[in-house]
């Protein structure tokens, strides 16, 4: 079966087959030119109009991080889900999962960092309560977060999509392939014997588990990586407990 992307690409039903084959052995998958041109512009530009309007934005130098941005930005979501994006979710995972978290990033110039290897451990949720199973609750910008019981992450996943071309000179993600299959780490650093760059090209996307070892090393090159992060579930948190960004998504086509 094919299936259109918002290029107007074919996408095969055996690259659907191959991207699940890949998440499940190396833990990542990456697919490239998924949004167009037009697109990326779209996305961009309602970012940065947002951020002309004073919004409580966490900002360094220049815009670096927006947590809950599909909340913060009006009309993000309806951009970024159309029918393909949605229906490669679908498709890729199931028709249960729903976003859970989502954050724009940058590393331009003058809002520059390194990230040590590392495992996303925590998820965001509707404030602190007592627990069995959940602990390290931090609290940041009055959002809370919590480190979850392994299988709830065992079956996240997230995608990143790229605005900009993302290699090694502006902190394209490094990884550890099958990192994510050792469940979570204790002890850091780790082997990088196997260490893969995940370069991205403008408009790919990037699909990965969250117990995935990743890093990202500063960019050298004084070129933007701008990437929206969005997490997905298809599990439910005992009450009182929830997702603090959850959102169902469209309903989607399978063309």
């Amino acid at each position: 079966m094919q299936k259109l992307n918002n290029a107007g690409t074919i996408l095969m039903e055996d690259t659907m087959e191959n991207c699940r084959h890949k998440i499940a052995v190396d833990g990542f998958a990456i697919i490239d030119d998924f949004f167009d041109e037009d697109k990326v512009a779209s996305i961009a530009g309602v970012i940065a109009n947002a951020c002309k309007q004073g919004s409580p934005f966490r900002q360094t130098g220049d815009l670096y991080a927006v947590r809950q941005v599909l909340q913060e930005v009006p009309g993000l979501s309806n951009i970024i889900f159309t029918t393909a994006f949605t229906t490669l979710i679908h498709r890729i995972f199931g028709e249960d999962y729903f976003v859970v978290r989502s954050i724009y990033f940058n590393k331009p110039g003058l809002s520059n960092w390194f990230v040590a290897y590392h495992q996303d451990l925590s998820i965001s949720v509707n404030g602190q309560y007592k627990m069995h199973g959940f602990k390290n609750w931090t609290n940041k910008q009055g959002q809370w977060a919590v480190q979850p019981p392994a299988e709830i992450l065992e079956n996240m996943f997230t995608i990143r999509i790229h605005l900009d071309d993302t290699d090694e000179y502006n902190g394209a993600l490094k990884v550890i392939p099958g990192s994510h299959k050792t469940g979570m780490r204790s002890r850091l650093p780790v082997d990088k014997g196997d260490e893969t760059i995940c370069r991205v090209a403008k408009g790919g996307i990037m699909l990965m588990k969250p117990l995935l070892l990743h890093s990202s090393a500063k960019t050298t090159n004084n070129q933007s990586r701008r990437v929206i992060h969005v997490e997905f579930s298809n599990r439910q948190l005992p009450a009182p407990l929830a997702w603090r960004e959850a959102m169902q998504l469209p309903a989607g086509s399978f063309l």
